[in-house]
């Protein structure tokens, strides 16, 4: 018997209405902001998804020859994508350009809970602006997105790549020391970092500060912003990213949304192209970030077009689904709002079906029973599904132009006019 790759899942009805959910969500808050949809390719260039991904992220793509002989790969994220798209079809489109787009993506990762092989974001990028209010808008559309699905007790880790940046710039670290000390911060392993930096021939000051920084954190955002810019004091790349939190975290603030935020100086997100604000949204239950995004002001240049300033977030959608169910939120099924038509006689089947037809017409999800089975089995196996009304059509009852409504959660049936059916659905569902 075959069995899924491993690292791979089937997902059955139950798991994937509330995959489908999270997405319809995410759909809707992307117009509800302005955001277009486009769909990319699952598979791209691979040196196009390897050109600004981390070390550890180009060493977990799937990866392989096409028959042409090109070396191709998975999306393992859908930024380098899109760059790919504003930097050549997008190029002289107006700013700012707002883009959403939601699917499947692939990483070589240990499959664990949370983590698997092939998994599903939602993507939110913001093309033009290097304004504060551009990071401001991330973050509160990140926030809506939490709260219209219901999750409680979320919060947000912040920093800006641009704090350690500036340090380690104006030490003269090269590029590819400040990438290994960024992976290496964001699997919180401090001393190692700190070894790359010493290692490299970094000041003393350049030591002490980078070792107060690791340790700076805390819920009161402006309170540990004052002093990420008193310990960086004399980097002047460092104390402009800071006050350029301040200004995005001020702005999210006067538009009087609430964010529950931990501001940490020693944040780091795993790939490389980030240049400014840097967050993750997570729930304490749950040791895995929900989402991620940031500022890369670089990367549509790297790709071959013109220098454009871009912020933007990754839902992940398996773990909103993870947390959701974690604190037990169901969305409303469809089930919950469905209705089964079920037929006593053979000859009353031609009825069943035209009515299962206007039924729909109204917006009703409607099964018709097909097998051939009792009504009272037809209607154990739709309380077994958990469908809300069963209608029983009748020879008896059509003589007189009306059908039984059955609501199947408490049981009760009346006899209504098959004029009136959908309305007393309706009134039902209310």
């Amino acid at each position: 018997m075959f069995k899924t790759v491993r690292g791979m899942r089937d997902l059955l009805p139950v798991d994937a209405e509330r995959m489908r959910h999270v997405e319809q969500v995410s759909r809707e808050v992307s117009k509800l902001y302005g955001y277009e949809e486009i769909i990319t390719p699952v598979l791209e260039s691979y040196d196009l998804l390897a050109a600004k991904t981390s070390e550890e992220i180009r060493e977990r793509m799937y990866t392989f020859k096409d028959l042409g002989g090109r070396k191709v790969a998975m999306r393992p994220e859908f930024t380098a994508s899109v760059a790919r798209l504003v930097a050549s079809k997008l190029r002289n489109e107006p700013k700012p350009m707002r883009l959403f787009s939601a699917g499947s993506l692939y990483r070589y990762d240990e499959p664990q809970y949370g983590r698997f092989r092939e998994f599903w974001q939602s993507n939110y990028e913001l093309f033009g602006s290097p304004r504060p209010e551009a990071d401001a808008e991330i973050l509160m559309l990140t926030n809506d997105l939490l709260k219209r699905l219901k999750l409680k007790n979320y919060r947000f880790k912040i920093g800006h790549t641009g704090i350690l940046r500036g340090i380690l710039d104006q030490e003269g670290m090269d590029e590819a020391k400040q990438n290994s000390v960024r992976q290496l911060l964001d699997k919180k392993s401090w001393e190692e970092a700190l070894a790359i930096a010493r290692d490299a021939d970094v000041s003393q000051k350049c030591l002490a500060t980078l070792e107060r920084l690791f340790e700076t954190r805390g819920e009161d955002a402006f309170k540990v912003l004052e002093t990420v810019k008193e310990t960086v004091q004399g980097y002047d790349g460092a104390v402009a990213a800071a006050e350029n939190l301040w200004e995005i975290l001020e702005l999210v603030k006067d538009s009087g949304v609430k964010l529950e935020v931990t501001v940490e100086a020693g944040f780091a997100r795993g790939l490389e192209y980030y240049t400014g604000m840097i967050f993750e949204s997570y729930i304490p239950a749950l040791d895995i970030a929900l989402g991620g995004g940031g500022r890369y002001d670089k990367l549509i240049q790297l790709f071959g077009g013109e220098p454009i300033p871009a912020v933007g977030v990754a839902q992940g959608i398996d773990r909103i689904v993870l947390a959701l169910k974690k604190q037990r939120v169901s969305p409303k099924t469809a089930k919950e709002k469905s209705v089964v038509v079920i037929s006593v006689k053979d000859e009353s089947m031609g009825k069943a079906l035209e009515l299962s037809d206007a039924l729909r017409k109204s917006g009703l999800a409607v099964e018709v029973a097909v097998m051939g089975r009792s009504v009272t089995r037809a209607l154990a196996d739709a309380d077994r599904r958990g469908v809300a009304y069963a209608v029983i059509v009748g020879p008896k009852e059509l003589e007189e132009k009306k059908v039984v409504l059955r609501e199947m959660k408490n049981r009760a049936q009346q006899t209504v006019p098959i004029s009136s059916l959908t309305e007393a659905i309706f009134a039902g569902l209310k």
